[in-house]
């Protein structure tokens, strides 16, 4: 299967299959707030919507990349996540790669956002609806960011195998850029178990779909079933 592997900057036309890849680390913390019971994550394009859209529904929480900053109630971390309890919540969520990909490609039919810890659930969603040739948009780096390019492969590795090592994929990661500047704390907003947690496969059992509803674009956990156990 012929995937593609493109940059923000190099995307052209609306793919049909478009799988956004972040993995450090806003589609690792997305999938997080998942884990803690957060219902939906609106993805905004600014700072300056964010705090709109949290000021316009009381209720909502806003989180984005850097240190705490008035309006915000979360940093991008998923250690400074794990322990938080988002029940029911919507969560706003602005950062400078993630939710960038994932709404440059929101108008494609199907949009996946993901990483490591629901490769295993991505690669099974993509392949029960039998998608095809995917395009994932790995954000980091203008499309050069070892750790999203290492985790694009690997996911379209195992869209067609279930046993594909990930070892060689998660040294990528762990020896990229991105994984150097969060373990040396050169990132604003950042924990020292955020790599470790990062790099986790398959740490939660479900893929998120991005979609339009009315004006948002909203991503949602979907459960998917191990065949395995």
């Amino acid at each position: 299967m012929d995937h593609q592997f493109v940059g923000i900057g190099e995307l052209t036309g609306v793919p049909r299959v478009a799988v956004v890849i972040d993995v450090m680390r806003a589609c690792t913390v997305a999938a997080w707030a998942f884990s803690r019971g957060a219902e939906r994550i609106v993805l905004a394009e600014s700072v300056d919507a964010a705090l709109a859209l949290k000021e316009r529904n009381p209720g909502w929480l806003a989180l984005k990349d850097g240190g705490p900053a008035p309006g915000f109630d979360a940093v991008n971390s998923p250690a400074l996540l794990r322990s938080r309890d988002f029940s029911g919540r919507t969560l706003v969520q602005k950062t400078t790669a993630g939710t960038v990909g994932a709404l440059a490609v929101a108008d494609a039919p199907l949009v996946l956002c993901a990483s490591f810890v629901v490769a295993g659930p991505t690669a099974r969603f993509l392949r029960d609806r039998d998608a095809g040739p995917v395009t994932f948009v790995v954000t980091g780096e203008n499309g050069t960011a070892d750790e999203d390019r290492a985790c694009a492969e690997y996911i379209g590795r195992r869209v067609t195998a279930d046993d594909v090592g990930a070892d060689p994929y998660l040294h990528r990661a762990r020896t990229s850029r991105a994984a150097a500047e969060l373990a040396a704390d050169l990132r604003a907003g950042s924990h020292p178990d955020d790599v470790g947690l990062c790099l986790e496969v398959d740490r939660f059992p479900f893929a998120m779909v991005a979609r339009r509803e009315g004006a948002l674009t909203v991503l949602r956990p979907v459960a998917v079933p191990d065949p395995l156990g």
